[in-house]
């Protein structure tokens, strides 16, 4: 059923005017790129490829196991391995925290690994500061998340 009251008919083409199109050269050209970059990657993850430009694995100075638990909100605690809380974020200040523990239970229910269990925070050589979580494998460099999201979890390592 058609609107009687359109000023437009089902017939009337819109076109813009020749400015306004993108080159039809470009398209294809981002086209191929995409082709490319699909290529690349079928090819290295059916070859089993090893990633490239990885951390080194150095050795570790310090290390800490903490149990992270956030909500939604934004709102994170940290626990360390006794209990003991070392830092209680509200929502406004521990959204990064609260990220980390969903990630964590995510990489944790994808293979039925303990939720509660702790995770590493590890300073290593090179003044690197690292999450481990031995339950899953999952690593992450804190350093790549910005200098105050480092800084709050360097805070954990020095607490006594």
């Amino acid at each position: 059923m058609t609107d009687t009251h359109s000023p437009i008919s089902p017939s009337t083409r819109i076109r813009a005017q020749p400015e306004e199109l993108v080159p039809r050269i470009l398209v294809r050209a981002v086209l191929v790129l995409l082709l490319v970059i699909l290529s690349l990657v079928t090819i290295a993850r059916l070859t089993n490829r090893p990633l490239e430009s990885t951390p080194a694995d150095t050795a570790v100075i310090s290390e800490r196991a903490i149990h992270i638990s956030g909500i939604a909100s934004g709102a994170a605690r940290v626990l360390d391995a006794n209990g003991t809380v070392l830092a209680d974020f509200p929502a406004d200040k521990g959204g990064f925290v609260a990220g980390i523990d969903r990630v964590l239970q995510r990489e944790r229910g994808k293979v039925g690994a303990d939720l509660d269990a702790p995770v590493l925070l590890r300073l290593r050589e090179g003044n690197r500061l690292s999450l481990f979580d031995p339950e899953t494998n999952w690593s992450a460099e804190l350093m790549g998340f910005g200098a105050d999201n480092l800084r709050t979890f360097a805070r954990l390592l020095e607490k006594p």
